[in-house]
């Protein structure tokens, strides 16, 4: 029992919902979180506290428990571990019963297991790092609306990761110019381009004219390479019916591919829009701005895999990843997990990539990880090596700030990324040869040589603030 003192009537969560010797079930919910409890509140307290709160517990035994078979509901507590090299904080393992859940609804998971608990007393800080969700509870999600392998049919694309841009400035352009920078970058030789995360119906660029000219600019670019193109229009809107009345014009006008800022806008209208492309045989690219407000706090907050795992339940087609090697955060072993997250069937456990648990998937299609933040040429080795082909490397200046032009910046990224694809599936070594790789490629390519000399002494090589547990 808990060394604490309890006031008459104030209940005593080690003893109702710490279990040591529970074994979880296929079909339960499994989370991890990390935890540091107030001072003088025991590690078995704190877990239960948490389990207790997410779940059926209250701060006092009450005489409706009696009404309900508390036993079948409750969520436990079932193991305790150190942090390795943290002595105030550890993990908790909390096991909760399928039946807590909506089916088909992370809304309601995560305002059950997430939505209260974090300003609990008990807890100093409190920090969700993982979840398992069951195939049982998978089955009743409608996951990601097309796919990867359905989005490389739609596109064309094959055997090579896909090449992105955001217009920059992101604020500002007129429609016109606008779609101006789209046709540059499309003809130039990428794949996609993107409305920034911010881009939705401004004064200087209203939704309806962005989505006219880029149109435009996206058959142009189609009609003179020869090549599918798409470009990502942002239907991020105040009210999800004008959500919805910015993804039907984005149908009528042909394009392949729309956007959505699925934190900011929410799960409910994430998931409706996801359904919708399903039906409507549109592609879907999830920006993921609000994330670091969650997920960078190595203390508290909810770890950006776990997010990762609600993006592919709610439903998205692409998920902007990080870079490891770009400007944003990124510790490149806890990327790699949840960019097997993203993509995989089944996940193993794996705790040197921060993955407490593993994650079968079922029949749920992968989608494409995203990486995108500050990348230029120079990080194309890395980027085919950590990513692999089923990616999205999304520049923005590393293409529009070539001394030639968008175009230009274009052609460099698609030379460098064809050249390292080609050199790595000779069996080369990224880390090694990208260097050679880039300079012989350049050779035959100016505007690749422009771009290496244009960002050879950029870099961005800042601490890592989320980094995995040692040990």
């Amino acid at each position: 029992m808990s060394t604490k003192a309890y006031d008459a009537g104030v209940k005593d969560y080690q003893a109702t919902y710490w279990e040591p010797n529970y074994t979880p079930k296929d079909t339960d919910i499994l989370a991890c979180f990390k935890i540091v409890p107030q001072e003088g509140v025991p590690r078995e307290e704190a877990a239960a506290a948490v389990a207790a709160e997410s779940s059926t517990g209250t701060w006092t035994t009450v005489w409706t428990d009696l009404l309900t078979d508390l036993e079948y509901y409750k969520g436990r507590a079932y193991h305790i571990e150190d942090v390795p090299g943290d002595d105030n904080a550890f993990f908790a393992f909390v096991a909760y019963p399928l039946d807590l859940f909506e089916e088909g609804s992370v809304v309601n998971v995560i305002t059950s297991i997430a939505g209260n608990v974090f300003g609990f007393k008990a807890v100093r800080s409190l920090r969700l790092e993982d979840i398992r969700f069951p195939i049982a509870y998978v089955v009743t999600c409608g996951g990601p609306p097309n796919g990867i392998q359905v989005e490389r049919d739609i596109m064309n694309k094959y055997g090579r990761a896909m090449l992105g841009c955001t217009i920059k400035p992101k604020l500002g352009l007129s429609a016109k110019n606008y779609g101006r920078a789209v046709y540059e970058c499309l003809r130039g030789g990428l794949d996609f381009t993107k409305d920034d995360e911010n881009v939705n119906s401004q004064p200087f660029m209203r939704w309806r004219q962005r989505f006219d000219f880029v149109a435009e600019a996206v058959f142009q670019a189609q009609e003179e390479t020869g090549e599918r193109k798409g470009h990502y229009l942002n239907v991020t809107a105040g009210t999800v019916e004008e959500m919805f009345k910015r993804a039907e014009y984005a149908k009528s006008l042909g394009m392949p591919i729309i956007m959505h800022d699925f934190l900011t806008a929410g799960f409910s209208a994430n998931t409706s829009l996801a359904n919708w492309c399903r039906d409507n045989g549109m592609l879907l690219h999830i920006h993921r701005a609000l994330h670091a407000v969650m997920d960078r706090n190595p203390l508290h907050g909810i770890h950006f895999r776990v997010l990762a795992k609600m993006l592919r339940l709610s439903g998205g087609d692409h998920l902007h990843s990080g870079t490891v090697v770009g400007k944003l955060e990124g510790d490149k072993q806890a990327t790699l997990g949840w960019i097997k997250l993203m993509r995989d069937s089944f996940v193993a456990e794996d705790r040197s990539q921060g993955l407490f648990f593993d994650q079968d998937w079922g029949h749920m299609p992968g989608l494409f990880p995203v990486a995108s933040g500050g990348i230029h040429v120079w990080h194309m080795p890395a980027l085919c090596s950590i990513f692999g082909d089923d990616a999205v490397f999304q520049f923005g200046g590393g293409t529009l700030g070539h001394p030639w032009g968008n175009a230009a910046g274009a052609a460099a990224n698609r030379v460098a990324l064809e050249a390292c694809t080609e050199a790595r599936n000779q069996g080369r070594e990224m880390d090694k040869e990208g260097k050679d790789i880039l300079t012989q490629a350049a050779k035959h390519s100016p505007e690749l040589a422009a771009a290496m000399d244009t960002w050879k002494e950029i870099k961005f090589e800042f601490d890592t603030v989320d980094k995995l547990a040692a040990g």
